[in-house]
């Protein structure tokens, strides 16, 4: 009888382990496992990124649920910005008449003068070395912006190589003055400061300097804009116009690592004002505008007060 009670406890305990066990693979059933998130999309931003993402497409969403009258300001504002803008420029021009009107030229020596020249063209015959380099490096890019679908960018890319390329014809047909150029005998009276260091240069020097940030930043606002088109995340660093930055440069006056410095600062900020379709640093160009920062093809201005904060010149009055 003993025996009997035994294998009824046994089977019991076992009927209630099969049960057990089927519910749990009846649950595991219903409620399928999640991929771990960002899986299998190599080109899903990190969180960072994705919150910029976001930030774009509520921008997006916000701009097309904008009434009339919100628009009306929005416009209004731009006008505001553009106008206010122009002001600052006009008066970084009177200062810069002025500030001509103290310079010193003083010359430089016959072997000072030289030795300029012969670095320049050192530089020159560098920068014409590095082209076909240059020339990979877009081909490699455009391959990369193909498979992420980035036609806008992709576009604005050919069009800035269609513009480098025009240069380098320009450059190698050039037949340079350089003894009668100014920029050579004249010293410098300029003192400006880049990385924590003090650098002198004179007048010819410094607006080449502006133009660097001039065209860094017309080339910027152009990716920038196709960045947000493409509906693409905030990344201005991987455009390989910011990655070549030689765009306006002739191999004159400064040197290539220091054109290029600042045609990336001028990028950068041209690169958000055309990504979040606003006027932080700069405007569009009108018609009436006068040439305070030389520019070729420039659609683009960044302010003069922008790049007055940026050079942090000094006059030289010694």
């Amino acid at each position: 009888m003993n025996m009997q009670a035994g294998k009824f406890v046994l089977m019991t305990l076992l009927g209630s382990l099969l049960a057990v066990t089927a519910i749990e693979r009846t649950e595991a059933q219903a409620v399928p496992a999640q991929p771990p998130e960002h899986a299998g999309n190599p080109n899903k931003p990190d969180d960072k990124n994705d919150n910029k993402d976001k930030d774009k497409d509520k921008e997006k969403d916000n701009k097309k649920n904008d009434d009339p009258k919100q628009q009306q300001e929005k416009q209004q504002e731009k006008q505001h910005q553009a106008e206010l803008q122009k002001q600052q420029e006009k008066e970084l021009a009177q200062k810069r008449a002025q500030e001509q009107k103290q310079l010193k030229q003083k010359r430089v020596s016959e072997q000072e003068q030289q030795a300029k020249i012969q670095k320049q063209q050192q530089q020159m015959d560098v920068y014409k070395r590095n082209i076909e380099l240059r020339e990979k490096l877009a081909e490699k890019n455009a391959q990369i912006l193909r498979q992420q679908n980035r036609i806008e960018h992709l576009q604005f890319q050919q069009q800035y190589e269609e513009r480098l390329r025009a240069q380098r014809a320009q450059l190698s047909q050039a037949r340079y003055d350089y003894r009668n150029d100014p920029y050579y005998y004249t010293a410098p009276n300029y003192r400006y400061q880049r990385d924590g260091r003090y650098y002198q240069t004179n007048q010819y020097g410094m607006k080449k300097i502006e133009r660097a940030l001039q065209a860094g930043y017309n080339e910027g606002f152009r990716a920038g804009r196709a960045d947000r088109e493409d509906r693409w995340r905030y990344d201005y660093r991987s455009a390989f116009a910011y990655q070549d930055a030689n765009y306006g440069y002739d191999g004159r006056y400064i040197d290539q690592d220091e054109y290029n410095h600042y045609f990336r600062e001028g990028f950068q900020r041209g690169y958000e004002d055309g990504y979040y379709d606003r006027q932080k640093y700069g405007r569009k160009r009108e018609k009436d505008d006068g040439n305070l920062i030389e520019g070729i093809n420039d659609e683009w201005l960044i302010a003069g007060g922008v790049v007055a904060a940026i050079i942090g010149y000094q006059l030289l009055t010694d």
